[in-house]
């Protein structure tokens, strides 16, 4: 018997991961090449059939959102940006600032009644009640996809894992700018902290 075939379908979710226009939407990818805008588009038209199959299925929708406020910036992130303390990041260059449409979702949008957690940070669990409220609806595991593999997937994945979930991160419904970055990602995951698997799996399983 494989791991995935351990899992509970009645404990899982699907956790969706900043699918948002800032990451997804065409006209703000167009610094990238058309393959690495090519696989986002997949990502995400991936995760709108999944989240369609898990609602036809009753099987729990989770959304993480990043929300970053325009007057209250993430310090680390911009030392990491090489910036000083009270230096300005232009909000056209921050991704998913409150009141722009960099925010809004993409592809796929929450439906009345499925939880939205927001963050601020890369990792959805980091200050946020999402444990808590997984746990609360009987969650120990879950699929994750949305973007991006490298950045808010892995530290979420990471994070889950280190709190105790079972993950599964599913590789064609998740993506990067840099496709390299996609697949190294998907390794780190796949040896230390997540079984990977792929969308047809999760779709699969809906279906049993």
């Amino acid at each position: 018997m494989s791991r995935l075939e351990l899992l509970d379908p009645a404990a899982g979710a699907l956790l969706v991961v900043d699918l948002q226009r800032s990451f997804a939407a065409p006209e703000f990818l167009t610094h990238l090449e058309p393959a690495a805008r090519q696989g986002i588009t997949t990502a995400v038209e991936r995760c709108a059939e999944l989240v369609d199959r898990a609602r036809e299925r009753s099987f729990p929708v989770v959304w993480c959102r990043l929300r970053v406020p325009a007057d209250d910036p993430w310090p680390a992130s911009n030392w990491f940006r090489g910036m000083a303390p009270g230096d300005d990041w232009p909000n056209e260059w921050e991704p998913c600032v409150e009141g722009t449409p960099g925010i809004e979702f993409h592809g796929a949008a929450p439906a009345d009644g499925e939880l939205v957690v927001d963050k601020r940070t890369y990792d959805a669990f980091a200050g946020t009640p999402l444990a808590a409220q997984l746990r609360s609806r009987g969650v120990d595991w879950f699929a994750v996809a949305g973007l991006t593999t490298d950045c808010c997937v892995l530290a979420t994945a990471v994070s889950a894992f280190t709190l105790g979930f079972r993950v599964v991160v599913l590789s064609d419904a998740t993506a990067a700018e840099d496709p390299a970055n996609h697949e190294a990602a998907l390794r780190v995951l796949g040896t230390h902290h997540a079984v990977v698997a792929d969308a047809g799996w999760l779709s699969q399983l809906l279906h049993t």
